[in-house]
């Protein structure tokens, strides 16, 4: 695929995989991104293509094309979904401050819908304290194990699922010795950006 046909099929990909994210609660890119290439030109067209990944959309794409929609759709609402999530989020991360809170993804960056929920990086070297603090709270709380590559490897990280102030959170536990590496972001490859709850302060204080 060349050209302004190529690019064609990036766009229809990308704005069909931003309404699978945004209406029917695909929660990854890349999951959505393969559906929304079966949806637009079938699953023996799309085999049949053999797309390259140059041929379908980014991340990135497909993260603009989701903006681009919960603005159409949203309108204001988006900005103050935006600041009541981070007033949330700031309000976590000061009551976790033990566990040297940082906020990155949507909350962090700006780009939120409905579907957004609030991560948040934690540090401990054994997370039953953590647990232990949030059972102290009575904050309800599921757990899960999650893979993630690093390097040639896999390791398993606990991420800790709850809910305030009717958002999502969601808490990624890394031991102390993490805070100082930086993975790179799914969405354009550079250093994902922890936010701090000063500098969230600052986003919150800024008009």
């Amino acid at each position: 695929m060349r050209g302004s046909r190529a690019a064609r099929r990036r766009t229809e990909i990308a704005r069909h995989a931003a309404r699978l994210m945004y209406d029917g609660g695909v929660g990854q890119y890349y999951d959505a991104k393969r559906l929304a290439a079966n949806a637009c030109f079938g699953r023996k067209a799309s085999r049949r293509l053999r797309f390259r990944p140059a041929d379908l959309p980014s991340n990135g794409e497909i993260r603009a094309a989701l903006l681009a929609l919960a603005r159409r759709r949203e309108g204001p609402a988006c900005d103050i979904r935006l600041r009541a999530m981070r007033q949330c989020a700031l309000e976590v991360m000061d009551t976790l401050a033990d566990f040297h809170p940082r906020l990155i993804g949507s909350v962090a960056s700006g780009f939120v819908h409905k579907g957004s929920d609030i991560d948040l990086h934690v540090f401990v070297d054994d997370p039953d304290e953590l647990i232990a603090v949030l059972d102290t709270l009575r904050w309800p709380f599921e757990s899960e194990h999650v893979l993630i590559r690093v390097g040639d490897s896999f390791r398993e990280f606990l991420h800790l699922h709850l809910e305030r102030a009717g958002f999502p959170v969601e808490l990624s536990v890394y031991p102390p010795g993490e805070r100082r590496k930086v993975g790179r972001s799914s969405i354009d490859g550079k250093p994902i950006d922890r936010v701090s709850p000063s500098r969230l302060r600052g986003l919150l204080d800024s008009p």
